[in-house]
This record gives structure tokens, C-alpha cells and sequence, in this order.
């Protein structure tokens, strides 16, 4: 559960094979290492997303639907100027790799590449935002070119794969869809009228490695005010999230709750207010004091 969305071209990118090597990026110059410019003449243009690879890494081909770590800088071809740079920021870029989790020409640019590289991808307006973004200064017929560093990458199931636990008779009851995904959790005759008390219960006892603070984490999730209120959140309808665990990206009750637990687990996670999102609540469904509940799929941690 996110604290609070991400920075704007962070967020602006999560919406909507490799590209072809690209002669017009040829001209493109990239300097430094740690903190790397990009120089792009005005009023450049992609038809096609095209790429170019600086320096390959020698790390694991990245496939589609993978959990990535990226680093980049971001350029807009008909100004020449880079609107941003997480190698600036200090915060890297993490999501999943996949169409409609990320712009079409991520995918087309860095599906293929090896952990490791740093590639220039030439994204053609059809492949990015297909319309103005004013937020970001770009036009709809706008190419934009992107450095990428691809940090990290993780492949990631469906859902939670191991033993099945039996929860606590207290917790509501968790109910499935057709095809066996988390949907909402429904009070029972044993049911806690309340929580004060933040608790993890494991649903399912994954056997991958344990979750450390400071990684990456991909999840599948759904989230419903305590004991069987609306369901605020979930991603099963839309894509796993991918965030950094331990690093004020969420609620204290995630970050406290699912550092130690192992890599294919289903956890439920109790959380009163004063671990989630205290007195201010989270408008318009999270009122101010209201305990949360959680089922949470840990997918991949890299």
C-alpha cells in the first residue's frame, strides 16, 4: 500500500521484443558514468522506437512481465531538454516490466536487454503517452529518448506458490474469485469486531528467500477496512506493484510486517490506524482511525 503516489514522471510512466538499432541515435551523445548526460539535438524525431546499446551488461535477459530496477535519464526530442533524472533524484524507477503496467516503448526498448546494460531508446510518439502531457512540457507528436541503466530484474509468478496455513479463527474469513485470486474478506460469527493491535498472519508459507529491507518487492495485493469493510485497493484486476520495501515508500504496518517474511508467501496483514495512516486518514474511502486489512501475494524481492 503506497504512502502516497510516487514522483510525477514515475507515476506518468506506469500507464499504458526489442527495439531496432536506430541510426538517428547514433548522433545522441552520453557522457559521464554515476551521473550521466544526454545530449539530443532539437526537434529530433522516432517513427519506430529504436535503440541503442552503450554498454552491455552481463546480468540476465530481461523478459516481458519481469520486476525491474531502472535507472534512466529522460530527454524530449523537440526541445533537446531532459525533463528527468532519477540518476539526479537518487531514486530509481521500479515497476513491471509489461503493456499496460508501463508506456509500450519500455517494453519495446529494454525487453531483451541483460542486466547490467545502459541503452538509448528512441521512443516514437505512438509508443509513448499518444497524447500531451502538460505536466512533463511534452506534445502529443513529441519523441522522447531515454538512457537506461537496467539495475535489477526479477521474474515474477502469478501468485503465491507454497503451504497453505490455517489463519486465526478471529481474523475475518478471505474469499476468492473464479480464478482463485484474493477478493474481499467477509466477518464471521468469530470474527474481531476490532483490532488495536497491528498482527501477520501467513496464509500460505512461501519457500523462497526472505524479504530484507532496502530490496524491491513485487506483489499481488487487496486491501478492505477492517473487519470486512470496502475494498479500497487491489491489483489483481490490474498489475503485481513493484516498490521498494523498507524505504518510507509505504505504510509503517508494510514496511514493519514484511521485511522477514519469505518470497512466495501470502501474508494477511492487520493494521490499526496509528500504523497505517493514523488521524488523516487517506480521502476519500480511508477515514482518519480506521483499522485496515490486507492480503498480500510476495511474488518476487530482488
Amino acid at each position: 500500500m503506497r504512502r502516497m503516489i510516487p514522483a510525477a514522471l514515475a507515476v506518468a510512466l506506469l500507464v499504458a521484443g526489442c527495439g531496432s538499432s536506430a541510426a538517428g541515435l547514433d548522433k545522441v551523445t552520453v557522457k559521464g558514468d554515476k551521473s550521466p548526460t544526454v545530449s539530443v539535438e532539437k526537434n529530433f524525431k522516432a517513427t519506430e522506437t529504436t535503440t541503442r546499446v552503450i554498454k552491455k551488461g552481463t546480468g540476465d535477459k530481461v523478459a516481458n512481465g519481469d520486476a525491474v530496477t531502472l535507472d534512466f535519464v529522460a530527454v524530449n526530442g523537440r526541445t533537446g531538454k531532459t525533463f528527468e533524472s532519477t540518476f539526479k533524484t537518487g531514486t530509481p524507477l521500479v515497476t513491471t516490466l509489461k503493456t499496460g503496467a508501463v508506456l509500450p516503448g519500455f517494453v519495446k526498448g529494454l525487453v531483451g536487454q541483460m542486466v547490467g546494460t545502459r541503452v538509448l531508446v528512441a521512443m516514437s510518439p505512438k509508443d509513448g503517452f499518444g497524447a500531451a502531457n502538460d505536466q512533463l512540457g511534452l506534445k502529443a507528436d513529441d519523441t522522447m529518448v531515454f538512457l537506461f541503466d537496467v539495475v535489477k530484474a526479477a521474474k515474477v509468478p502469478e501468485a503465491a506458490e507454497g503451504k497453505a496455513q490455517t489463519l486465526p479463527s478471529s481474523l475475518p474469513k478471505l474469499t476468492f474469485d473464479a480464478k482463485d485470486h484474493p477478493v474481499k474478506f467477509v466477518r464471521t460469527s468469530k470474527s474481531a469486531a476490532s483490532a488495536t493491535k497491528m498482527s501477520t498472519s501467513v496464509a500460505i508459507q512461501g519457500t523462497g528467500p526472505v524479504i530484507k529491507a532496502g530490496q524491491s518487492l513485487t506483489i499481488q495485493y487487496v486491501g478492505q477496512i477492517y473487519p470486512a469493510g470496502k475494498v479500497f485497493d487491489e491489483s489483481w484486476s490490474k498489475q503485481a506493484a513493484t516498490f521498494q520495501i523498507g524505504a518510507g515508500q509505504l505504510i509503517q504496518c508494510w514496511d514493519d510486517s514484511l521485511v522477514g517474511q519469505k518470497v512466495g508467501s501470502r501474508v494477511v496483514l492487520v493494521c490499526p490506524s496509528d500504523v497505517a495512516y493514523k488521524d488523516a486518514g487517506s480521502p476519500p474511502d480511508i477515514k482518519g482511525g480506521d483499522t485496515l486489512i490486507f492480503a498480500v501475494d510476495l511474488l518476487a524481492a530482488f
